[in-house]
């Protein structure tokens, strides 16, 4: 399904409730006119909303009515309540392989028992150069801090908002265990990366990584 634009899903929530037209809409959401014709226009050849009567009225399409139904059930049985926002970014050779590898990373995060996946959005692949790219923005719930540690190594989003709550405690044997498994995860991936660097490589990355700051000059 196409993502909405914000714009768009201020629409969207307005015609969960019923149909509107263009004058609807315009009162309930202060939008331009103008503005408003060009979003239900881009929604329409999207397939995201569709046109009926006289004077037209806008309804969503029944497959995004779906789509927030489901959500919705989903919100209500979910156990998590920290709400992330996170985009993963995707590059490959051929653009068969990043779809194959959209198809795997898309298969393990519905796997993991400590992520509830709302939704996955599934950017076009667009050739840039010699390679195809291409993003996944997953809106997802994280058990705890253990588990968005995980997250962000083994899935590495280029990107992550926090979409709820506005604050969050942490127990301490949470915090604990999260900072040495993220210890002992950098401490693998650096391991890793030394073993396939040349002595002049090693030496310049450390001569890089321990350059006194600003502050410290």
């Amino acid at each position: 399904m196409s993502k909405f634009t914000p714009e768009q899903k201020r629409i969207a929530f307005e015609l969960t409730q019923s149909p509107k037209s263009v004058e609807d809409l315009n009162k309930l959401l202060g939008m331009p006119i103008g503005e408003l014709n060009e979003s239900l226009r881009q929604m329409v050849k999207l397939g995201l909303v569709k046109v009926d009567g006289y004077p037209p009225k806008y309804k969503l399409a029944d497959a995004v009515i779906e789509g927030v139904i489901k959500r919705k059930e989903i919100a209500e049985n979910d156990p998590f309540e920290l709400r992330l926002k996170a985009v993963i970014e995707i590059k490959a050779v051929e653009e068969k392989f990043l779809k194959k590898h959209m198809d795997e990373i898309e298969g393990k995060l519905k796997k993991q028992k400590v992520l509830t996946i709302y939704d996955i959005y599934r950017a076009p692949a667009e050739q840039q150069g010699d390679h195809y790219s291409a993003y996944l923005e997953v809106n997802l719930s994280a058990k705890d801090f253990m588990a968005t540690v995980q997250f962000m190594y083994f899935f590495g989003p280029t990107s992550i908002e926090v979409i709820k709550p506005q604050k969050i405690t942490l127990a301490m044997g949470d915090l604990q265990d999260a900072l040495m498994e993220m210890a002992q995860m950098i401490q693998s991936y650096n391991q890793a990366m030394l073993k396939s660097m040349t002595k002049d490589e090693l030496s310049e990355f450390a001569k890089n990584l321990y350059m006194p700051t600003a502050d410290e000059k």
